[in-house]
């Protein structure tokens, strides 16, 4: 759960849209003469005492940056390190849990920052060279890795219903996860600076960290530092990340790759992907995410009854969708005003049914639904609105009124279950003690991300020509791709072209498709496919 779009967009937050705070700024008023003249004289009075004030603040600061100094000194990583065993995926085994701190040095080999992560690796003597260990990140950006450690890949896991109704108010349950791919890889849960107990040391400061690239970088130095470690460069080695984390993925196979230094990797896992964000970003001119969305309305509108009348078949009903999308949809958006009012009146009646809207919305649209309008509109007659990460998800706003949702029922839904669960599970299963908040999804690094640099001539992140690199200079590398077909944040459509471009071998990329949204894995007969999918593509590793 947490994809973010680039603050020059429209955003596409996890936060609630009301959420934003704006700065108020005051202009100084023209003082009068006596007011100056009486300024200048109480500051001629004060002055002696301001001086022997500032001089002891002066002391004291200087006392205090000298006993500030001194814990760096003695700073050492916090790890806490437990034993267990499990059975995952029918076979038993003893695995070992380490959460804690690595430490980043830069250059003068000085602290940077910590990186907190939870490990489960395989008890026992083990090959390097046969068991592959997998790095797993949520994305956000500014989200902890709690949704995939909790949610699907981990030996624990939290129960939400299965039927897009609310996980409620605890107690939760944990249980465990027969499903854990651990039985074929080990798992590293990375939260990056910002996230969790992860923070910067030093004189270093969040935003030096807090960047496509600068995010990027830090994860990469993370797993050079965990596999020499930890003994691990010869393991066959994969990259899971969901939503942002997709875009983090991406990123950081340019990091690792290439150069005499290089870490290759065997693959990335993409969780309800977002590699190109022209795909999804409604900025004005660009009329792709229009397109790239539309089968997913069409998925929401035949899961709620709103297609009239309603195939049998969700993924051939789907296939008519992209069919109209890639063709008449998009040559009709080309044409803009040179649109004959017959072939406007034809697209108009099409996007009703395959939308689920009336006729009349979408001409008052101009043909052009954003995702949020959809999401409030579909049910409006019903006075509910339905979930952004899955459209299976409906909830009651204030009113019926408004352009978009009060909030994500999809994410309010389950958000306080993961939440409760992630802090129980860390401090009294695995009783870690880091004297801090676990940070969920943080809005500072959201507020100060840089997504470009001022080299980037685009106004839109694309990191999918990365993987296109990848396969051509690593012959092993591959690429897995779940998708929802609910989701309304990363929509599946997008993706797909995404990856019919950007110089990637579809032959070395498998999709896989979900009856589910952004977090595929709340809805149960999702979640065994997801597992038994991702187990395969790395079993079929080398």
């Amino acid at each position: 759960m947490d994809i973010l779009g680039p603050p020059s967009y429209r955003p596409h937050t996890f936060c609630s849209p009301g959420d934003s705070s704006a700065m108020a700024s005051h202009r100084p008023r023209p003082s009068s003469p006596f007011v100056v003249a009486a300024a200048v004289a109480a500051a001629l009075l004060i002055a002696p005492v301001f001086l022997a004030s500032a001089l002891a603040q002066d002391q004291g600061d200087k006392a205090a940056n000298a006993r500030a100094e001194k814990p760096k000194e003695d700073l050492k990583p916090k790890i806490f390190t437990k034993e267990f065993s499990g059975t995952f995926n029918g076979q038993r085994l003893a695995y070992t849990v380490t959460a804690g701190e690595t430490f980043l040095k830069n250059d003068k080999d000085e602290n940077t920052a910590s990186i907190f992560t939870v490990s489960y690796t395989k008890g026992g003597t083990v090959d390097p060279a046969t068991r592959p260990v997998t790095f797993v990140f949520n994305g956000g950006p500014g989200s902890a890795s709690l949704w995939l450690h909790m949610g699907v890949f981990g030996p624990k896991r939290i129960q939400v219903p299965s039927d897009a109704t609310s996980a409620g108010a605890p107690p939760y349950i944990l249980e465990d996860n027969t499903l854990s791919i651990l039985d074929v890889t080990d798992l590293v849960f990375i939260d990056p600076v910002g996230t969790g107990y992860s923070r910067p040391l030093g004189d270093a400061k969040g935003q030096d960290f807090w960047g496509l690239r600068e995010d990027a970088r830090s994860i990469a130095e993370f797993i050079r530092v965990w596999i020499t470690e930890q003994e691990r460069w010869n393991s066959p080695k994969y990259i899971a990340g969901e939503s942002y984390g997709t875009t983090r993925a991406a990123q950081l196979v340019a990091e690792l790759q290439g150069g005499y230094t290089g870490v290759a990797l065997n693959g990335v896992i993409l969780i309800s992907s977002i590699l190109d964000f022209h795909t999804v970003d409604n900025a004005p001119g660009n009329d792709m995410p229009y397109i790239a969305f539309l089968p997913t309305y069409a998925a929401a509108a035949w899961y709620h009854g709103k297609v009239d009348p309603r195939p049998d078949s969700l993924p051939a009903f789907l296939d008519e969708a992209r069919d109209f999308a890639r063709n008449e949809y998009s040559v009709a958006l080309l044409k803009g005003a040179a649109l004959s009012d017959e072939d406007r009146e034809t697209i108009v009646k099409k996007l009703a049914h395959y939308t689920g809207l009336s006729e009349a919305y979408v001409e008052r649209a101009k043909l052009r639904v954003n995702e949020f309008r959809f999401m409030k509109e579909l049910l409006r007659d019903d006075g509910l609105s339905v979930g952004r990460y899955d459209a299976r998800y409906t909830g009651e706003d204030y009113d019926s009124a408004g352009e978009s949702y009060d909030n994500d029922p999809s994410a309010y839904g389950v958000s306080g279950a993961f939440v409760a669960t992630i802090n129980d599970y860390l401090t009294r299963i695995l009783d870690v003690d880091m004297g801090r908040r676990y940070k969920i999804l943080d809005s500072e690094p959201i507020r100060n991300w840089k997504w470009t640099s001022e080299n980037d001539r685009s106004p839109f992140v694309n990191v999918a020509p990365h993987l296109g690199q990848a396969m051509r200079e690593n012959t092993d590398f591959r690429v897995f791709v779940g998708n929802g077909y609910y989701d309304l944040a990363t929509p599946f459509f997008a993706t797909e072209t995404t990856f019919l471009n950007n110089g990637i071998n579809p032959d070395r990329v498998t999709l896989a498709y979900y009856e589910a949204g952004h977090m595929m894995y709340t809805h149960h007969p999702s979640l065994q496919k997801l597992t038994d999918d991702v187990r395969s593509f790395i079993q079929s590793g080398p």
